[in-house]
């Protein structure tokens, strides 16, 4: 195949993320590039499948200190993975008014020739580049959008939507439109942007040199609400291809709901990059340290506590390394991060737990994601329970008796028995906690 670069988009400040994207304080914030999914950075998973099939230059299109500098915190100049990395100036961010805009300016910019991938930094995904680039020199296309079929009631509202001409190009594209929308455009089943492009960089930049387009990008330009309708109405060629996979994780849910399905190994390009490896003692992936650590309460063995079934493991685990497991304790469809504490009879189903956090005995956690260092001080007589994709910010601490559904805990807060906060709700600070206060359970 021939030599192509890839350009990330590292931008937006995550707010649909939230807490997931915030980091010690509300005002300090997590790049969605820097969030962790079974064990590494999105943008790591990224650049390791794209440098798998081929790619090796990389250019990371930023848009603000966190995503610049906690992107090159993660990925330095690519010597560790085998590539090389480029960034954005910072001085280009003071005139962003989009990722479409930044994305020509830096075409221009590094003067890049060629196909170039244009992919997100806050996504997962599995397909197969190689067709990507035969599908779009057979269709002689500027862009090419990488899609996914999804039935019209999910595109709603999330997500852009094609259709295709007689020709087989794209002939109208629309941002999030609504459900009746998406039906009219494209049926009971919709195809939908990933947010991934193939381009030719030469034509783009062209096509970026026309004046109605220069003038759009001075106002705003965005990749799906802008510059796509744009080449589209305009006459450029523009393509689609569907892929095999594609992993959104822009809100807890979709974040939970992507990591359940990388756990049950529908990502194959990501299974086998795990780590640790599938254990041969269980349905599972379990870090050897993990396996011979020594709870406090029993003093025996996680393997041991799994072979005598007092401990329940799977499917789909991933747990880290050190991490302590006492007896009793059931884990369905989770990753367990490094250092973590989960006392005697436990329940974790669809949970994700950040590196180093403590969960007391007898909590009953589903569908929840917790932080790193959080601290869940359930007992086996007043037990903690989460459900229905609460997400609990770094460091929080949840005190005995309290039960939570569907609620967003922002970083450091500590929340007691008492609070009777509705689904949906984000409790980011003492004055929310004070507000949904009733008499401890």
């Amino acid at each position: 195949m021939e030599r192509l670069s890839a350009i990330a988009l590292v931008g937006g400040r995550g707010v649909r993320a939230r807490p997931l994207t915030l980091l010690n304080t509300p005002d300090h914030l997590r790049s969605k590039a820097a969030l962790s999914l079974a064990g590494r950075s999105l943008i790591e998973w990224a650049v390791e499948l794209l440098q798998g099939q081929g790619i090796e230059d990389f250019y990371v299109v930023a848009n603000g200190a966190e995503n610049r500098a906690q992107t090159k915190a993660i990925l330095e100049h690519g010597e560790r993975l085998g590539v090389s990395v480029r960034y954005s100036r910072t001085r280009f961010d003071r005139g962003n008014t989009g990722s479409g805009q930044a994305t020509l300016r830096c075409l221009e910019h590094w003067d890049l020739g060629g196909l170039a991938l244009v992919f997100p930094s806050d996504s997962v995904f599995d397909f197969d580049l190689a067709a990507m680039v035969r599908a779009h020199r057979a269709a002689d296309a500027v862009v090419t959008v990488a899609s996914v079929l999804r039935p019209a009631a999910e595109a709603a509202g999330k997500y852009g939507v094609l259709r295709r001409g007689p020709d087989g190009l794209v002939e109208r594209f629309l941002e999030k439109p609504d459900r009746r929308t998406v039906e009219t455009l494209a049926g009971p089943v919709a195809e939908t942007n990933a947010g991934m492009y193939l381009v030719d960089c030469e034509r783009l930049r062209l096509a970026g040199r026309e004046p109605e387009l220069v003038a759009l990008a001075g106002r705003g330009l965005d990749w799906g609400g802008d510059l796509l309708p744009h080449l589209v109405a305009h006459g450029h060629r523009v393509a689609s291809h569907p892929i095999a996979k594609f992993g959104d994780l822009g809100s807890p849910r979709d974040y939970l709901t992507t990591l359940r399905e990388v756990l049950r190994d529908e990502y194959p390009q990501l299974s086998s990059r795990i780590e640790p490896p599938p254990s041969a003692l269980a349905r599972a992936r379990i870090h050897p340290s993990s396996l011979h650590s020594k709870d406090r309460t029993s003093g025996r063995t996680l393997a041991e506590k799994i072979a005598d079934g007092t401990v329940r493991i799977g499917p789909d685990v991933r747990i880290g390394r050190d991490v302590e497991i006492g007896p009793g304790v059931t884990l369905i469809g989770s990753d367990v991060g490094d250092g973590v504490d989960i006392g005697e009879g436990s329940l974790l189903r669809g949970v994700a737990c950040g590196d180093h956090g403590i969960i007391g005995p007898g909590a009953r956690i589903s569908d929840s994601f917790l932080g790193t260092m959080v601290e869940i001080d359930s007992t086996l007589l007043r037990p903690v329970r989460l459900a229905e994709f609460c997400a609990l910010g770094d460091g929080v601490r949840v005190r005995a008796g309290t039960r939570l559904r569907g609620v967003n805990v922002f970083p450091r807060l500590e929340v007691g028995s008492g609070v009777q906060a509705p689904p949906g709700t984000s409790l980011a600070g003492l004055q929310d906690l004070l507000h949904w206060a009733g008499e401890p359970r």
